[in-house]
């Protein structure tokens, strides 16, 4: 028996229905769907639609309850550098970087692995980067209830990129900030630090 396992399931109800609209698409630019290579691209495309935006299928606040330990921690936690992939709600097309996420403990402190799957959850629905550093900040603040949660994230999308301005070298940064972080010594630490190589 093979040791790799694929772990992505599909409704295949709704895959066909999506796959049959990939394939109207194909139709309608002028490719002609039945050559060789486009044969399975509808359910490819819609398979990767689905696994792209799986986000809507997920509880953030969830993920976080199931890994909140009691700790008296008090100091600054960092993830920083978590990759991200997400679609921009207005053309549907890539945008992609990384999130640095981190807060102040108030009593209890989460799992580090759950800070990444937070940012995949949200990262994992139609998306505005704006709206997406809002979500991650308020899911943290909200189920941690920390002293203090910032959030920054840099980001380059394929809608600049590929079409309309075409400006391939721009990266967008967008950062939300609470508690303890909107006071500007702490924050400017959280920046100093996300910004500096401590290898």
């Amino acid at each position: 028996m093979s040791p790799y396992r694929n772990l992505e399931e599909y409704n295949m109800d709704i895959t066909d229905e999506i796959k049959e609209k990939f394939s109207s698409v194909i139709d309608e630019i002028g490719e002609d769907k039945h050559r060789e290579g486009l044969l399975k691209t509808p359910e490819r495309a819609a398979k990767a639609m689905l696994f792209l935006t799986q986000g809507y299928k997920q509880d953030a606040e969830e993920i976080l309850k199931g890994a909140m330990f009691k700790e008296d921690y008090d100091d600054m936690v960092i993830i920083k550098d978590i990759e991200l992939y997400s679609l921009c709600e207005h053309h549907m097309l890539p945008f992609f970087g990384k999130a640095h996420v981190a807060y102040i403990p108030n009593g209890h402190i989460v799992g580090l692995s759950k800070i990444p799957r937070i940012v995949d959850v949200f990262a994992r629905r139609l998306q505005v980067q704006e709206r997406l550093t809002h979500d991650i900040l308020e899911c943290i603040n909200n189920t941690l209830k920390p002293k203090g949660v910032a959030v920054v994230i840099e980001a380059s999308h394929m809608c600049m990129m590929m079409r309309g301005v075409q400006k391939q070298n721009s990266v967008t940064t967008t950062s939300g900030f609470r508690g303890q972080f909107e006071k500007i010594e702490t924050r400017n630490e959280f920046l100093k630090l996300i910004s500096s190589d401590l290898s």
